[in-house]
């Protein structure tokens, strides 16, 4: 079942957007590529035009030998001939069909009894005796489970999956998350995920296409995206919360010095190469600031800015605490870390952040 898929092509978005979109997936690793983007960045269109669904405007999208559209060849395979796996937000299971038929729709005629085909590939999705059971007798889980079953029933070349845990109420969705990775890990196809939830593309995901901007931005391992983006488009779009100009003065022993506002930055690495003075943006995760309200002797490859908290917003188990030390700092801490710290708009804290957690991006 192992494949190979390889796209380049470009489809109009709406009237005054185009999206592009240009890369290769090969199995054999057990890769799953997450499509991570804000909602209307395109990342649906990009996985319809994979799927048949959509035709591109131009270029060509291949699977193995097989070309599934050429723009100038005149090809476009239609979607039942791609041998390919779709799994959508609601699922599309037949609900007037059980288990077992939904599983056998499309299932490729080959020698074997077709009752034992359906039980090995439940067992494999772990609803071993659900076969006849129908779709509105089951959980959200078990729904997505006979969806996944039903893809791989068609032994397909490869997975699609658009945002397949937004239907899952929110105490499903952690258990899920692993289930799916694990089941999409232990095929030899590859897989592609869009989702805009960062804890989904973190859990399941091996590597991440960003789009922004009607494209692709930056592609890789999902953990160097989310920690080293590209650029600022980026890096607003996976989330990093503090994102400021700054000026690097200085390069020695490993560390770059920025200046940011009336602030001194430490990052570890020549990050944007050498140079007395290059104009960056430093980007700083709030899970990586820790919040002190004492200030304490530090090691030289941490920074540690006094200032005060201007804000707080509290997001059930965690709480954001906007801090001004020199430059506007974006820090998150747990409910117990909060409440032990008493802090309040006006308290006087000292913000510390590891060097190797900040990350520089040319201006």
């Amino acid at each position: 079942m192992a494949g190979r898929l390889t796209a380049s092509f470009r489809k109009r978005h709406s009237p005054a957007i185009s999206i592009s979109a240009d890369f290769t997936l090969e199995s054999g690793d057990g890769r799953i590529t997450v499509l991570f983007g804000p909602s209307g960045s395109g990342k649906t269109t990009i996985l319809r035009c994979l799927a048949g669904l959509d035709r591109p405007q131009d270029g060509f999208i291949r699977c193995d030998d097989a070309t599934w559209f050429d723009a100038v060849a005149g090809v476009h395979v239609p979607p039942q001939r791609r041998h390919l796996g779709y799994v959508s937000q609601e699922y599309g299971l037949f609900p007037h069909l059980t288990v077992a038929q939904n599983i056998s729709f499309g299932m490729p005629a080959r020698a074997g009894s077709v009752a034992d085909r359906i039980d090995r590939i439940l067992q494999r999705v772990h609803l071993d005796g659900m076969a006849d059971r129908v779709p509105g007798r089951l959980s959200g889980g078990e729904r997505q489970r006979v969806a996944l079953a039903r893809v791989l029933a068609r032994e397909p070349k490869v997975i699609l999956l658009d945002e397949p845990l937004a239907a899952l109420d929110l105490p499903l969705r952690d258990p899920m998350r692993r289930e799916l990775r694990e089941f999409l890990r232990s095929i030899d196809v590859p897989s592609v995920l869009v989702t805009h939830d960062r804890v989904d593309a973190l859990t399941i995901g091996d590597r991440m296409a960003v789009l922004s901007g009607g494209g692709i931005r930056q592609i890789g391992p999902v953990d160097e995206v989310f920690s080293r983006p590209i650029d600022v488009a980026v890096a607003a779009s996976v989330g990093v919360e503090t994102v400021v100009p700054g000026e690097v003065v200085e390069h020695a022993d490993g560390l770059a010095t920025v200046r940011v506002g009336s602030a001194s930055v430490r990052a570890a690495g020549d990050a944007v190469g050498g140079g007395a003075s290059r104009a960056v943006f430093v980007c700083i995760r709030a899970e990586d600031v820790v919040v002190e309200t004492a200030a304490h002797d530090g090691l030289s490859a941490r920074n540690r800015w006094s200032g005060r908290v201007v804000g707080v917003q509290h997001e059930g188990a965690v709480v954001r605490v906007a801090i001004e030390c020199g430059f506007a700092l974006s820090a998150l801490l747990t409910r117990p870390a909060y409440d032990e710290l008493r802090l309040a708009s006006g308290s006087p804290v000292t913000a510390v952040v590891k060097a190797t957690a900040v990350h520089l991006i040319p201006r």
